[in-house]
């Protein structure tokens, strides 16, 4: 790593672009009273996918404002603990939990699975949230223009992924002590939420994050397709930048950068120095947010794309974890 060293040593202290909110803890402290008065109320029913190792059910919870919520749900059939340590998941940007086969080596180690679809994107959780303005290029700027915090999409999504948490723990055949997240892209940004939303999560692992630094990803430029809908807000939406501040001030309650400072719990985090996705830089004014235990593991040569071995280490991390 030695040639990697001097680009790594300059993200240590990067703490990002734009200022936290002044109200950002009493939004956040908000939001959860707002979602542990919920009921937690969901129902299985088997699914069509049969294997020999894993009983397999659709999942529906109710999520934040009363949306249906889908997820995979698998648990091994031949259980060697009573109760079972769980692992939460969580998708990339548009796409759906994926194949149930996935799912199956987390079985076969003993854990039980619950996999997420993200309202409003490509699986079949029900999004029933109503959101003013643009949503041309993705779902960063859905709910700007209602101009409160409160009606931004991400803030639901945020919640449904640690009232998924509650749902596992709430089930008598989990252990609630030993539940896990991980997950990728749009996916990581998720496992990073929860770990900063849910204090029952016993460790996560989150794989080269999404919406990180919105500003500092804006001013420098930079050109991937996951960040373009801010673009297109100016363009569309205040081509002359009058509202511009008032933008990323919005944004602000839903960067990860500001929300990684309740994270209590340990996290290995997985970056690629050469992602042109989701940039280095962004995700480490993230990481630096955080006071827990935690780990970088780096790839220096990949990018957004297949990390070898880094599901092992994930699988690794989550049974040194286990109490």
């Amino acid at each position: 790593m030695k040639l990697f060293d001097c680009q790594i040593e300059k993200l240590k202290d990067y703490r990002g672009i734009g200022e936290i909110p002044k109200d950002y803890d009493e939004y956040w402290n908000k939001a959860k009273a707002e979602m542990e008065k919920m009921p937690i109320n969901f129902r299985l029913v088997p699914a069509s996918f049969f294997c020999n190792s894993a009983e397999t059910f659709d999942l529906y919870f109710t999520g934040t404002g009363g949306a249906e919520i889908h997820c995979q749900f698998l648990k091994p059939k031949n259980k060697t603990k009573e109760k079972l340590p769980a692992i939460v998941q969580f998708h990339g940007y548009w796409t759906n939990s994926g194949d149930w086969s996935g799912k199956l080596g987390y079985i076969a180690e003993g854990y039980a699975v619950l996999a997420m679809d993200v309202r409003g994107q490509g699986g079949t959780s029900i999004d029933n949230g109503s959101y003013k303005g643009n949503t041309q290029s993705g779902h960063i700027i859905r709910g700007l223009e209602d101009d409160s915090p409160d009606k931004m999409f991400y803030r639901n999504v945020f919640l449904d992924a640690a009232q998924a948490v509650k749902v596992l723990a709430a089930m008598e055949d989990i252990d609630e002590n030993n539940i896990f997240a991980t997950g990728a892209s749009q996916g990581g940004a998720l496992t990073v939420a929860c770990a900063a939303l849910s204090p029952i999560l016993k460790a996560a692992a989150p794989v080269y994050p999404y919406l990180c630094d919105f500003q500092g990803v804006y001013q420098n430029s930079f050109s991937g397709t996951t960040y373009e809908e801010m673009t297109w807000f100016f363009r569309q939406r205040d081509p002359n930048h009058l509202r511009e501040n008032f933008f990323f001030s919005l944004l602000g309650y839903i960067d990860l950068k500001n929300i990684t400072k309740y994270i209590k719990c340990p996290v290995m985090w997985t970056c690629a120095l050469s992602d042109n996705v989701c940039p280095p830089f962004a995700q480490m004014a993230a990481y630096n947010g955080i006071t827990s235990k935690k780990e970088v593991v780096w790839f220096p040569e990949y990018g957004h794309e297949y990390l070898p071995f880094s599901g092992d280490r994930i699988l690794n991390f989550f049974a040194e974890n286990q109490k």
